[in-house]
């Protein structure tokens, strides 16, 4: 296969969209879309900017944060979510053009329903849901952004992505919001499983 050399602007190379919940100073919830995010057993690592809300939140020691992964029906809710701020917006804000926003459940057309073990609410519509707690947060090595380390106390899964009588996702029913260079998708058909796979029958 021949390459070229490129420079590309941004390397979003296929990431699922993960809507992270905060909880702010006064108690009221913060909901933001990122697309940096990874999972390692029960860790999940994001990868954020240091001027939203979201990171003030866990700067400031609110260190509870829920993750829920919308599907890909959700593009337009996140897109919108994508243009406001919890924060004032401010002149040559990295973020672009951005309007303040606290109120983001009503402005984005997402609904909040109360977690189990956290204060910040989880986002109804979106089929895949983790309770955690950011165990650190720190600059990366060019401290450009930060680095969360979370640990996933509870998971919520609607029952139509789930093997039955299992506690596992069923990848052929489970389609995550992929942000790919700055586009939307959903997964397209399976291709296979690898060997380590605990639902191969369930995904054919």
């Amino acid at each position: 296969m021949e390459t070229k050399t490129i420079n590309p602007s941004i390397l979003y190379f296929g990431t699922p969209v993960v809507l992270v919940t905060t909880e702010n100073e006064d108690g009221s919830p913060n909901l933001a879309p990122i697309s940096s995010a990874w999972a390692l057993g029960q860790v999940i690592v994001l990868g954020l900017g240091p001027d939203g809300q979201t990171a003030h939140n866990l700067l400031a020691g609110r260190r509870e944060l829920v993750l829920s992964l919308p599907g890909p029906e959700l593009w337009r809710q996140v897109e919108r979510l994508g243009g406001l701020t919890g924060r004032g917006p401010r002149p040559g804000d990295p973020r672009g053009p951005v309007v303040h926003e606290p109120a983001k459940f009503a402005a984005s057309g997402l609904t909040a329903v109360p977690s189990e073990l956290i204060a910040p609410p989880r986002v109804a519509q979106c089929p895949l849901q983790f309770e955690t707690v950011a165990e650190e947060v720190r600059p990366d090595s060019g401290k450009e952004f930060l680095i969360v380390e979370t640990r996933v106390l509870r998971v919520h899964a609607a029952p139509d992505i789930t093997v039955p009588a299992t506690h596992h996702i069923d990848p052929a029913r489970w389609s995550p919001l992929v942000y790919n260079f700055r586009h939307y998708f959903g997964l397209g058909h399976e291709l296979g499983h690898s060997a380590r796979s605990q639902t191969a029958r369930a995904a054919r």
